[in-house]
C-alpha cells in the first residue's frame, strides 16, 4: 500500500507500508514485501556491493537488484508497530514493475498482553484488493507468540499450513529488535530485490545452505566455532549442503507442508535425500516432470560457479522453486486455441534456481574482502555436485 507519509510534517514523499513476506522459508533476517514484484531486506554493505558488481554470468541465478530504500519504524499511541519505506528518488526508476498501490496491505501490530512477562501478541490483518465484480477479505489473526505457530499442542512441529509461519516468526523478532534498539523515526537502509516467486500461483520453495563452510572471514572466534560445529553435525559437512527451510504445496489438501532450519540441521545424508523426495511430492504423486528442468539449471549453475575464481559464497543459500499448480491444471484453465503455445516451455518456466544471501560473500576486488582466495569455491561446488547426484537418483528410488 502506498500511503502519504503524514507522520513527518513537510515531507511530501510517498511512503510504502511494508508487509511480511509470507513465502520466506528460511534465514533469520526478515524479508518484507514492497509490492507484488519486489521484496526488501535490511541492507548489509557487503551484500550491496556484491549485487552492484555482479558478474554477468551469475545474473540469471540471482534476484534482480533494484536499489535501496529508507525505512522507518512507526509506532502509534497504543504501541502498534509498522515499517514504512520511503523510496530514494534516484531508485524510483529501477522499480520496473512497482505498482502505484500494492494489491495487499498488512498492518503489523505488537501489543503487550502480559506486562509481567513482557510477551507480545502479534496481530496481522490481510486485506486483498478484490478483482472486478468481486469483494472479499481475509483476516489472519495470531494472538500468541509467533514461534508457537511452529508447534502443535504436543510440542511437535506443525507441518501443514495455509501459509508459511517462518516469515512471520522472523518479522516479529525483527520488529522487537528494532523497537528495543532504535528510536521510532530512525532511518534504516533496505535493499530492494526482485520477488523471485511472484509469477507462481502456489510457490514451492526449497532453501538450501550451500558449501562446507558457513562463517565469514569477519566472524569472531566464538561465531566461527559455532558455525564449524553446525557444519560438522549436519549434512553441510558430509554433503556440502543442508536444508534451511521449505514449503511444498499439497494438491490433496490445498495447504503447504512446511519445514524450518531446525528440521534441516537434524537430517542425516539419507534423511536429506528423503527430504528432497518430499519437496517434489505434492501429496498425490512425485513431480518427476520437473526433474529434467531443475537438473538442467543446477548443471548450468555448476558450470558458472566453476569459472568464478576467488569467489567464496560463505553462508549463502540456493533456492529451488517450482509452481505447485501442475501443467495439467494450466491446460484445463487455458483457452483451447492456445494449447499449442504452452507445453514444455510453460513447464520449464515454472521452475527456477536462484542464489541469495551474500552478506558474507568475498572475492578479489570486493571492498570488504578480508582474504583473497585462489580458484573457485570448492565447498559450494561439492554441495552442488552432491545435490545433482541425489536428484538424478530420485526417480530410481520412487
Amino acid at each position: 500500500m502506498v500511503v502519504q507519509n503524514h507522520l513527518d510534517v513537510g515531507d511530501t514523499r510517498k511512503g510504502v507500508l511494508l508487509e511480511p513476506f509470507i513465502h520466506q522459508v528460511g534465514g533469520h533476517m526478515s524479508m518484507m514485501k514492497y509490492d507484488d514484484y519486489t521484496v526488501c531486506k535490511p541492507l548489509v554493505s557487503q551484500e550491496q556491493w556484491f549485487y552492484e558488481s555482479l558478474p554477468m554470468a551469475m545474473k540469471q541465478f540471482t534476484p534482480q537488484y533494484k536499489g535501496i530504500i529508507s525505512v522507518s519504524l512507526k509506532k502509534d499511541t497504543v504501541g502498534n508497530l509498522s515499517l514504512v519505506a520511503i523510496p530514494q528518488m534516484d531508485n524510483c526508476s529501477s522499480l520496473d514493475n512497482a505498482t502505484k498501490e500494492s494489491s495487499v496491505t498488512i498492518w503489523q501490530k505488537l501489543n503487550r498482553t502480559n506486562a509481567s512477562r513482557g510477551d507480545h501478541a502479534f496481530h496481522c490483518a490481510v486485506k486483498h484488493r478484490a478483482p472486478k465484480g468481486a469483494k472479499w477479505e481475509t483476516d489472519l489473526q495470531y494472538h500468541a507468540d509467533v514461534s508457537s505457530l511452529l508447534e502443535d499442542a504436543n510440542g511437535n512441529q506443525e507441518e501443514r499450513n495455509s501459509y508459511n509461519p517462518w516469515g512471520l516468526h522472523c518479522h516479529k523478532q525483527h520488529l522487537n529488535r528494532m523497537s528495543s534498539k532504535y528510536n521510532d523515526n530512525k532511518q534504516h537502509q533496505f535493499l530492494l530485490l526482485e520477488n523471485v516467486v511472484s509469477k507462481y500461483k502456489y510457490p514451492c520453495i526449497l532453501d538450501l545452505k550451500m558449501g562446507t563452510r558457513q562463517h565469514g572471514d569477519d566472524a569472531s572466534e566464538e561465531k566461527k566455532a559455532r558455525h564449524i560445529k553446525k557444519c560438522e553435525q549436519s549434512t553441510s559437512g558430509s554433503l556440502g549442503v543442508r536444508i534451511c527451510g521449505m514449503q511444498v504445496y499439497q494438491a490433496n489438501t490445498g495447504q503447504y507442508l512446511c519445514k524450518d532450519k531446525y528440521y534441516g540441521r537434524k537430517l542425516s545424508p539419507d534423511g536429506f535425500k528423503q527430504a528432497l523426495y518430499y519437496f517434489l511430492h505434492n501429496g498425490v504423486h512425485l513431480r518427476t516432470d520437473l526433474l529434467e528442468y531443475i537438473l538442467s539449471q543446477l548443471k548450468t549453475l555448476l558450470s558458472v560457479i566453476k569459472t568464478q575464481s576467488s569467489y567464496r559464497f560463505y553462508s549463502s543459500s540456493l533456492l529451488i522453486i517450482y509452481d505447485g499448480q501442475e501443467k495439467t491444471a494450466m491446460l484445463d484453465n487455458h483457452p483451447q486455441g492456445h494449447l499449442e503455445n504452452i507445453g514444455n516451455s510453460t513447464l520449464h518456466s515454472s521452475v527456477d534456481v536462484r542464489m541469495i544471501d551474500f552478506a558474507h560473500t568475498t572475492y578479489k576486488g570486493s571492498r570488504y574482502n578480508h582474504t583473497i582466495y585462489d580458484g573457485p569455491d570448492h565447498g559450494y561446488i561439492f554441495g552442488l555436485e552432491n545435490l545433482i547426484k541425489i536428484l538424478q537418483n530420485i526417480p530410481e528410488g520412487e
